[in-house]
């Protein structure tokens, strides 16, 4: 058990990356912001006119796939082969994007290897769909962080308005619906608690009591 690492897991939109990078910030640990790295993907694949159910076509863009994370005011900052993505990867299309790239054996086996990589080094707080179950199931501490669908969608559209973005709470709900249906049924690491995670309901308290929830599990308190 590596007691040093931290998994964050949830659908989308239930807080992972707000959540994740304040409880990093208190425990003086790094950020991994593992959904980046699929939407990274995605973007690569779309560019690209690939199919993005042909785990084949898809594969080939790791030929020529250099990606950085790198510390951001808000979120994560990505840089695709020295092109900065961050704001483009960002947007509800993305999402579904994302969600279908990782339902490919190749694409979740690279970017298990390289989040294996970087949270080999420990001290990290990682979310994701499958970082406790898959990807780091010897984490001493697991998080699934939850909400309603309802809430999630909310959230997207404040945080979209908040941009300056145009943003439709009942398409974004749909969407955030389907890609639920899609992460939590597909046959290669579905999203799912893992077994000892601790579970939180975020729908109707804040980040902040989110993050102190996290912290006392963590200090045995």
């Amino acid at each position: 058990m590596s007691l040093d690492i931290v998994t964050i897991d949830g659908p989308s939109g239930s807080g992972k990356s707000t959540i994740s990078r304040r409880l990093a910030d208190r425990l003086g640990y790094t950020y991994l912001d593992t959904g980046a790295m699929y939407r990274a993907v995605g973007l690569a694949a779309r560019r690209a006119g690939l199919d993005l159910g042909d785990n084949g076509a898809v594969a080939g863009i790791f030929d020529n796939f250099a990606l950085e994370l790198l510390p951001g005011k808000g979120d994560t900052r990505v840089v695709l082969n020295g092109e900065e993505v961050s704001a483009e990867i960002r947007s509800a299309e993305m999402g579904l994007v994302a969600s279908k790239v990782s339902a490919l054996p190749t694409v979740r086996e690279r970017l298990a290897q390289l989040q294996r990589e970087l949270g080999g080094r420990g001290r990290v707080v990682c979310e994701g769909r499958d970082m406790g179950t898959v990807v780091f199931p010897q984490a001493g501490h697991k998080f699934f962080l939850d909400a309603s669908a309802e809430v999630r969608a909310r959230r997207r559209t404040d945080q979209l308005i908040e941009r300056g973005e145009a943003a439709d709470y009942s398409i974004i709900l749909e969407q955030i619906k389907k890609r639920d249906h899609d992460d939590s049924n597909r046959k290669l690491s579905p999203l799912k608690p893992a077994a000892d995670a601790v579970i939180i309901d975020s729908s109707h308290i804040s980040i902040d009591e989110v993050v102190s929830l996290m912290l006392k599990h963590i200090n045995g308190a």
